[in-house]
C-alpha cells in the first residue's frame, strides 16, 4: 500500500498546488485587474515593450493563461495590433519559467504567514482590492506548502521500484512521455504548475535527464492549450492569438525533444544552480522569445493562413468563456462585454427601424427579427453563465456586478421587443396605407429617435465605466426624452386641430411611437440608477407626501384619485 499512498500524497500535492495557483490568480485579477490591464494594453508601444508588459503581468498573476486570456480580449477588440499581442505571448512564457524559479527558492517557511496574512486580509477587508490582494497573497501561501508538501512526498520516491518502473517505461517511449507532460498541463491549466511538478520529480534521481527534457517540452506545449479551447467562441483576432502562441510552443516543444540529449548536455556545460527541470523550461522560453520576436510580422501572417477568416459572422457568443469562470473578474469582464454587444445589436434595430420610417424599407422587419433573435439567444446564454457564476463564492462588489449585467441585459431584451412588436409595426403600418408623417412630425420623430440613440450610446458608457458624472447625464436625458414626447404630442394634437390631413391620417401611429420611445430610455436608464442608488444620490421616490393635500389621508383610493387626475391632465 505505500507505493499506493506515496501517489495520492503527490497528486493531492499537485491539487493544491493548482488550487494555490487559481486563487493567486483569482485575487491578483480582482485587486490590480484594472493596473495590469492597463498595463497590457499601454506597453505594446514596440515590440520589447509589448513582451516586457507580458512579462510583467505574468510574473504578478503567476499564468501565462490569465495573460493570454486578457490579450486575447484586447486583439479581439482591436486594442492591441496582431503582432504586438504574439510579442505579449512570448514575454508572457518567459514569465512564467521565471514564476517557477521564483517559487523553486526555499522560502517554503513564508508559507503560514502568507496563509494567515491572506485569511485576515479577506476577512477584515473593507474594498474588492483589499480582499483580492488577500486572496492573492493566501493562494501563494498555499502554494508553498503544497510545494513544502510535494518535496516531502518525493523523498521516498527514490528508493520506490514501481516508480522506477514507470519512468523507465516512458524513457523507453518519449513520444508516450511527451503526451503525458502535454495531457497534464492541460488538465492543470497551467504549464507553471506541470513544471514544477516536474521539476520535484527529477531530484529523486530516478528520471533520466533526457526524460526530463521531454516533460518540460510536453509542459510547454500543453500549457498552451486551454487558452486556444478559451478563445474558440470569441473573434477572429482572439483565436489567431492563441493558435499562434500554441504553434510556437510546440515547434519549440517538438525541436527540443528530438534533440533531447544535447539539450541535457549544453544545460551541464552552464553548470546553473537550477534543477534541471527549470533550467531547461528558462532557457526553452528565453530561446522561443529570442528567436520569434523579430519575426512576429511573419508569425502573423502566417497564422492568418492557418486560420482564415471565415466567410460571414454568426453572431457567436464570443466573450463568455467556460475557463474564466474559475477567475470572477475575468467573467464579469466577459459578461460586460457580450452585454455591450447586445446594446450595439439593440443600437441596430432602432437605425434599421428609423431608416424604414423615412423611406418605407420592406425588407426591414426581417432584419430586425434576425437581430431580435440573437438578442434573446445572447440573454440566454448571459443568464446560464451568470447563474453558473453566482454559484461560486463572490465577494459583494462582484455580486452587485453580477446583477447589474443581469438587468441591463434584460433591459436591452425589453427595448429589443418593443422596436420589433411596436416600432417595425408602425413602419409597416406607413409602409401599408402609403401614408406618411408631416414634415413637422417626421422631424420631431426624427430628433427623439437620435436622442434615443445617443443616449443609449451613453448608456453604454455608464454602464462599463460606472461614472456618476455620466449616470447623472443619463438620467437628465431621460427627463429630456419625456418633455421631447409631452411637447412633441401637443404640436401634433394641434395640428389635428388645424385639420392637416398627414397629422390625421398618421395620428395614432405618432402617438404610438412616441409612447414607445419614451419606454425605451425607460429601460435605457437603468445602469444610471445602479451607479447612483450605490453613492446614495437617488430618493425612494418621486412622489410627495400626500397628507398635506388631502388633511393627512393617505389611503390607496386618494392616491388612485390624484394619479388619475395627473394622468388625464
Amino acid at each position: 500500500m505505500e507505493p499506493t499512498i506515496l501517489l495520492i500524497d503527490l497528486l493531492a500535492a499537485g491539487a493544491l498546488l493548482v488550487w494555490g495557483l487559481k486563487q493567486l490568480k483569482s485575487g491578483v485579477l480582482s485587486g490590480l485587474g484594472a493596473s495590469l490591464r492597463s498595463l497590457l494594453a499601454a506597453g505594446t508601444r514596440t515590440r520589447f515593450h509589448a513582451a516586457l508588459s507580458g512579462l510583467v503581468v505574468t510574473i504578478s498573476m503567476q499564468s501565462s493563461t490569465a495573460t493570454a486570456l486578457i490579450a486575447s480580449t484586447f486583439a479581439d477588440r482591436g486594442m492591441i495590433r496582431g503582432k504586438m499581442a504574439q510579442a505579449v505571448m512570448l514575454g508572457a512564457n518567459l514569465g512564467t519559467a521565471l514564476a517557477a524559479v521564483i517559487l523553486s527558492m526555499d522560502i517554503h517557511w513564508l508559507a503560514s504567514v502568507f496563509v494567515l496574512t491572506g485569511v485576515v486580509a479577506m476577512s477584515r477587508g473593507k474594498t474588492s482590492r483589499g480582499q483580492g490582494m488577500g486572496k492573492a497573497v493566501f493562494g501563494l501561501g498555499i502554494m508553498l506548502l503544497a510545494l513544502h508538501m510535494m518535496s516531502g512526498v518525493t523523498e521516498p520516491l527514490r528508493d520506490s521500484v514501481l516508480f522506477a518502473n514507470i519512468v523507465a517505461g516512458l524513457a523507453a517511449a518519449p513520444i508516450f512521455a511527451l503526451i503525458f507532460a502535454i495531457g497534464l498541463a492541460a488538465a492543470a491549466t497551467s504549464s507553471l504548475a506541470a513544471v514544477v511538478f516536474i521539476a520535484f520529480l527529477s531530484q529523486t534521481g530516478q528520471v533520466p535527464p533526457s526524460l526530463v527534457v521531454v516533460f518540460v517540452a510536453g509542459a510547454n506545449i500543453g500549457g498552451a492549450i486551454p487558452p486556444v479551447l478559451a478563445a474558440m467562441q470569441e473573434g477572429l483576432a482572439a483565436r489567431r492569438l492563441t493558435v499562434a502562441n500554441l504553434a510556437v510552443r510546440a515547434f519549440g516543444g517538438i525541436v527540443m525533444s528530438l534533440f533531447a540529449a544535447d539539450v541535457v548536455l549544453w544545460s551541464a556545460a552552464l553548470d546553473g544552480p537550477l534543477p534541471l527541470g527549470l533550467e531547461v523550461h528558462l532557457l526553452f522560453n528565453l530561446a522561443l522569445l529570442l528567436v520569434f520576436l523579430p519575426w512576429v510580422g511573419g508569425l502573423e501572417k502566417l497564422v492568418k493562413r492557418l486560420v482564415p477568416a471565415p466567410e460571414s459572422g454568426t453572431g457567436e457568443i464570443g466573450y463568455l468563456d467556460e475557463a474564466s469562470l474559475a477567475t470572477p473578474a475575468l467573467a464579469l469582464a466577459g459578461a460586460s462585454r457580450e452585454a455591450l454587444r447586445m446594446g450595439d445589436e439593440v443600437c441596430e434595430m432602432l437605425e434599421v427601424n428609423l431608416d424604414a420610417l423615412l423611406h418605407n424599407r420592406a425588407e426591414t422587419p426581417d432584419k430586425i427579427a434576425r437581430l431580435d433573435d440573437s438578442i434573446d439567444f445572447r440573454l440566454r446564454a448571459i443568464k446560464l453563465f451568470l447563474l453558473r457564476l453566482r454559484k461560486l463564492d463572490l465577494s459583494e462588489s462582484e455580486t452587485r456586478r453580477c446583477d447589474e449585467i443581469l438587468s441591463y441585459a434584460i433591459n436591452l431584451e425589453h427595448v429589443g421587443d418593443i422596436v420589433e412588436s411596436h416600432l417595425c409595426v408602425a413602419a409597416e403600418k406607413l409602409n401599408e396605407r402609403q401614408v406618411s408623417f408631416s414634415p413637422e412630425g417626421l422631424k420631431e420623430i426624427r430628433s427623439i429617435y437620435q436622442e434615443t440613440v445617443e443616449n443609449l450610446q451613453l448608456a453604454q458608457s455608464v454602464f462599463l465605466s460606472r461614472d456618476p458624472k455620466l449616470a447623472m447625464q443619463l438620467m437628465a436625458a431621460k427627463v429630456e426624452i419625456r418633455k421631447m414626447e409631452q411637447d412633441s404630442s401637443l404640436h401634433h394634437l394641434a395640428r389635428i386641430e388645424d385639420r392637416k390631413p398627414e397629422a390625421l391620417e398618421t395620428s395614432s401611429i405618432h402617438l404610438d411611437i412616441l409612447r414607445d420611445l419614451k419606454r425605451i430610455n425607460a429601460h435605457l436608464a437603468t445602469p444610471a440608477y445602479s451607479v447612483l442608488d450605490e453613492i446614495g444620490a437617488l430618493r425612494e421616490s418621486r412622489v410627495r407626501r400626500l397628507s398635506k393635500f388631502n388633511g393627512g389621508r393617505s389611503s390607496s383610493r386618494s392616491v388612485g384619485g390624484a394619479a388619475s387626475k395627473s394622468a388625464a391632465k
